[in-house]
This record gives structure tokens, C-alpha cells and sequence, in this order.
């Protein structure tokens, strides 16, 4: 009977220690598993580590209608001085109006800062100390790409496109290499604005100089006016060309032209001629397209002093006439339109 117990009672079981191993074999093989999919997002974040750095300047609410290679040119500024508030998720392009002096850049930027997403902030770096080093120019534009640049231009939150106005001969030139590097880094595009007539730029910046000294109306002296009657006081007066130095200034003034368009060739840019834009104004299309902000109607309250003929504007015509008459320079005594 007893055996018969015994018997009954040694029913075979699992044992406890195999049971175990098991589940510690499952654990290791987990373990093992959660370590290399760890790893390998390691590895990836160090091949991509720039990559890291888009991530934060352009953010998880990225606009998907962009096209990849607009993704440089786009940005979520976060100014210091103050917050977008509901703008914060408005992209924003930065530009740079790259001309010359009385090239008719003054009267484009009113009509650029007529649309209400574009700011540009005037000729900066007209004051020497900011582009008296590559130092205080990085500083200058970072404040204007931050938006924390105040001006009259300033749209603030929901600015859509910044900028600025920059002469040729305020520190671009000379600095052109690091500017180049600092625009294609910062994904900043470039706006040339010139003129086809450089004998009526010339005009214009003589008879500017001469007012600059003696005031014209009122002891005031304008670059720009707003109204018929101030043009036709500025226009009366008619400057005298050197005609002896008029064709090395005007080829000197050609050839600056050409090497800002080589220097700055590798940037996104366009290429814009006042005459171009007086003549057909869907070229201000052209350029919000480039922008990409929504075409608008754009108007400037600036009126134009020197109109008419260029035999009415110059002192000493024949002399000119006759110094430019059988060279490449010989269209510029016909060409004309009106604004």
C-alpha cells in the first residue's frame, strides 16, 4: 500500500531551474535585439550630425507644398526683441538687393515694401562702422535675418521676406569671397538691380552730388521726392559732363557690373534693369515670384526728377554727343522711356 503512495506521489514535473533558463535566454536575446536597433540610430545621428542642425533652424512644422531644394532658402527666424506669435509657423526669405548708386534701387525698394510680407531695410551698410569688418557685417545681417532689425520697412510677425539694400562700392566688393560663403550658408538670395543707361545713372548722380551741397529746396537736400513741383525745382538744374573721362567711367562702372554678376554667380539671384521694370511692370511678378510671396499690386509714392530727352538734362550735350557718337556707348544718347 505504501509503495503503491509512493508510487502515486512521484508524478514527473518540469523542473524550476529549466524554466528559468529560458526565460533568461528570452531576456538576453531582447536585450541583445533593443542594443542594436539602439546603435545603429547612434551610428546614423553621427553620419548626419548637420543634418541636426537643419532640424532646429527649420522646425517639425515645415510647409510640405516646399520642393526640396526650396528647403535652403526657407526659414522660422526667432527674434530676440520679440515673438511672431501666430506667425512662428510662417516661413521666411531672405534677400539682398545688390545694386549701385542711382540705379533706381531707392524707388524699387518703396514698391518692394509696398507688399505686405516684405521688408527691406534700407542701405545699411551706408554707415561705414557696420561694414568696417567681415565681423560687424555678419553681426549687422544676422540682426536683419533674425528680424530683429527695427526700421519704418519693419512688418515684424508676419514678414514673409527681409532684406536689405546693399551698394556695390559699401564693403561687397572687398569682402565678396566671405559674403558669398555667408549667403549660400544663410540661404540667402540675391536681387541685382542695374541700369542699361549709365550716362543717365551719371546725370543723376552728379546733379545728386550738387544738391547734396547746395540744398535745393529749402536748405534740404533729397534724394528722393514725392511730389511733381520738388522734381521739377531738382531738374533744373543741368550738370556738365567731363567728356574727356565720361567713356573710362562709363566702361569702369560697366566692368564693376560685370564682376559683381561673377562673383556672386553661385547664389540663387536674379538679374533686374530699372528700365526693364519703368517699361513692363509684370517684372515686379518676376520678383515676387522669386520671393515666393503672393503677387500684389505694388505702387510708390517717389516721382521721377530727370524725364525728357538727355539733350535737356546736360549742360554741355554736343561735347557728350560728340565723344560717344562711334561707340559701344552711342545708344546711350536715343535710349529713353517714361515713368
Amino acid at each position: 500500500m505504501a509503495d503503491d503512495l509512493c508510487s502515486f506521489t512521484k508524478v514527473p514535473k518540469k523542473s524550476p531551474l529549466v524554466s528559468r533558463m529560458i526565460v533568461l535566454v528570452f531576456a538576453m536575446v531582447c536585450g541583445v535585439y533593443i542594443c542594436s536597433i539602439c546603435l545603429k540610430q547612434v551610428s546614423t545621428r553621427k553620419k548626419t550630425g548637420y543634418l541636426d542642425l537643419e532640424v532646429i533652424d527649420r522646425p517639425l512644422f515645415l510647409e510640405p507644398n516646399i520642393e526640396p531644394e526650396e528647403v535652403p532658402y526657407v526659414h522660422y527666424p526667432k527674434p530676440e526683441t520679440y515673438s511672431r506669435a501666430e506667425c512662428t509657423c510662417n516661413p521666411v526669405r531672405y534677400f539682398a538687393i545688390l545694386s549701385m548708386q542711382r540705379s533706381g534701387s531707392g524707388w524699387f525698394e518703396t514698391l518692394l515694401n509696398n507688399h505686405t510680407n516684405i521688408s527691406s531695410n534700407g542701405e545699411i551698410f551706408s554707415v561705414k562702422v557696420r561694414r568696417s569688418n567681415m565681423s560687424t557685417i555678419v553681426e549687422t545681417l544676422d540682426r536683419i535675418y533674425n528680424l530683429d532689425w527695427f526700421s519704418s520697412a519693419s512688418k515684424n510677425e508676419c514678414t514673409a521676406a527681409v532684406g536689405l539694400k546693399w551698394m556695390l562700392n559699401q564693403g561687397l566688393m572687398q569682402n565678396h569671397e566671405e559674403i558669398v560663403k555667408y549667403f549660400k550658408t544663410r540661404g540667402v538670395a540675391a536681387i541685382f538691380l542695374f541700369r542699361r543707361n549709365l550716362l543717365r545713372r551719371m546725370i543723376s548722380i552728379l546733379a545728386n552730388s550738387y544738391d547734396r551741397d547746395f540744398k535745393l529746396l529749402n536748405g534740404t537736400h533729397k534724394s528722393h521726392v514725392h511730389s511733381p513741383l520738388e522734381a521739377e525745382i531738382l531738374a533744373r538744374y543741368k550738370p556738365t559732363i567731363n567728356a574727356t573721362l565720361l567713356i573710362p567711367s562709363l566702361k569702369q562702372v560697366a566692368e564693376t557690373t560685370a564682376k559683381a554678376l561673377e562673383y556672386f554667380k553661385s547664389t540663387r539671384h536674379i538679374i533686374l534693369y530699372y528700365e526693364d521694370i519703368v517699361k513692363n511692370r509684370t517684372k515686379l511678378g518676376d520678383v515676387q515670384d522669386f520671393l515666393k510671396v503672393p503677387r500684389m499690386e505694388l505702387k510708390s509714392r517717389q516721382v521721377k526728377i530727370h524725364r525728357g530727352s538727355l539733350s535737356n538734362l546736360v549742360e554741355n550735350w554736343d561735347d557728350v554727343q560728340k565723344t560717344l557718337t562711334g561707340t559701344p556707348y552711342e545708344s546711350f544718347l536715343h535710349a529713353d522711356y517714361q515713368r
